[in-house]
């Protein structure tokens, strides 16, 4: 999956919409942008190896 940090921080030191040789360009809003992280982060996080409690059950060696 692609991390939008960097993505993120880029676009919020440029403009939100702008005009270059009459074309017109618009981004997604901040508030857009980070919500698509923190989803795409759940998501990596949900699919991943390890998923929620892990039970183990120890056993001393000296013990029935």
């Amino acid at each position: 999956m692609a991390d939008l940090s960097e993505s993120i921080e880029e676009s919020a030191q440029q403009p939100k919409s702008g005009t270059i040789d009459g074309q017109a360009f618009t981004q997604h809003s901040l508030k857009e942008q980070i919500e698509a992280d923190k989803y795409l982060e759940v998501k990596k996080a949900a699919t991943g190896k390890t998923r929620g409690i892990a039970f183990t059950q120890l056993r001393h060696p000296g013990a029935p």
